[in-house]
């Protein structure tokens, strides 16, 4: 069972999509209206790619597959919305849940497609809607870091299967994708150069490269081409290919300038937490009735980066427990801290704090 797979729970009809593995023992599983939730393994199962040819695709899971696209599409759509500058937002945009703008047809060329598996959950294609063969490796850069993730060859007029699952509320910690491709003919007497690709994705960017129809997935798809000159690849001249070659052989090709490492940081001493935590916004902004005033999404969001730096602090120096003080209010950020802390293995357990001094407003933690 992956990432991806469309499963069905064997104690009702529902049908959904794996989103996330949580143990050995545990899924997360997208249901198609809309909202997730954990699931032992030993209750879905995989509802295999023959069952869906043989019966075709239930009514439920294609009204969840329209529902996904239309529905990851606002949240993209919301997202550029946030991060356009100030000047953008004079111009007629129209309301974020609003159909994108019909985009000219696909011209042929190497693609990266991203695809709807759940509202939430997308998956990656590189598309080569060309007549040509293409070699490719995939690889991930993330904080100046690189990883080789895959290599392969991809037939002409084809799309590769999925390179990875990302989810769409972890869209800021994206890593940047970086793709080598060669396009390749048996027989062919052109030579191509190697083609280099980063992609860094932009929400403001990312919303507008929504396709309705994309060739060779032949579904709707966020699309972002690769080559830069699709109808003609760059051509090696012959006498510059047995030159280089040559040079690389030879071990006298110009050698590139190394890159200068900038000086490590001096290392900064981790400093325990205090036992308890109050997470309200007046404990960690003391000034806040003086300064301007942030949206719920932005105190939310500060409540949990302070959680976050908290527990790593506490889990770098050993400490035994901890309380985070929430308060009880909506609920919303007791919520999601205790979203997180099932998902951290380095919790022992966590439960409501002596009710009789925080009542449901604190959660005590323990850490192994």
């Amino acid at each position: 069972m992956n990432v991806g797979d469309r499963v069905r729970l064997l104690t009702g009809r529902e049908e959904g999509i794996v989103t996330r593995l949580l143990d050995n023992d545990l899924v997360e599983v997208a249901i198609d209206n809309d909202f997730t939730i954990p699931v032992l393994r030993r209750e879905v199962v995989v509802v295999a790619a023959e069952e869906q040819k043989a019966f075709g695709q239930s009514a439920s899971a294609i009204a969840a597959e329209k529902k996904a696209a239309s529905a990851g599409a606002a949240r993209a759509a919301r997202a550029a919305g946030n991060s356009a500058a100030a000047p953008a937002k004079k111009q007629a945009t129209g309301p974020p849940d609003a159909p994108a703008p019909k985009a000219p047809p696909v011209q042929k060329g190497l693609y990266l497609a991203l695809t709807h598996q759940s509202p939430e959950l997308l998956a990656l294609h590189l598309v080569n809607h060309t007549e040509r063969d293409v070699l490719f490796t995939q690889g991930e850069e993330t904080d100046g870091k690189y990883r080789a993730l895959a290599a392969d060859k991809l037939p002409a007029k084809t799309a590769s299967k999925a390179l990875g699952h990302w989810h769409l509320k972890d869209f800021d910690k994206w890593p940047a994708l970086v793709f080598q491709l060669l396009p390749h003919q048996l027989n062919d007497p052109t030579a191509y150069e190697l083609l280099t690709k980063r992609v860094q994705f932009r929400a403001a960017s990312f919303y507008t490269s929504r396709q309705a129809n994309v060739p060779v997935l032949q579904r709707e798809a966020y699309l972002f081409q690769l080559d830069e000159k699709p109808a003609a690849p760059v051509v090696v001249a012959p006498d510059k290919l047995a030159e280089t070659l040559q040079q690389q052989l030879s071990g006298n090709a110009p050698a590139k300038p190394a890159a200068l490492a900038p000086p490590p940081e001096p290392a900064k001493a981790i400093t325990a937490p205090s036992h308890e935590v109050d997470l309200h916004l007046e404990a960690l902004r003391p000034d806040a009735a003086t300064e301007e005033p942030l949206s719920n999404t932005a105190i939310l969001k500060l409540q949990l980066d302070v959680f976050e730096d908290t527990l790593s602090r506490a889990l770098a120096t050993n400490m035994h427990e901890i309380v985070f003080i929430h308060g009880s209010g909506s609920g919303t950020l007791r919520k999601e801290l205790h979203k997180l802390l099932s998902r951290n293995k380095d919790i022992k357990f966590f439960e409501d704090a002596q009710k009789e001094k925080f009542g449901y407003g604190a959660t005590l933690v323990r850490l192994k």
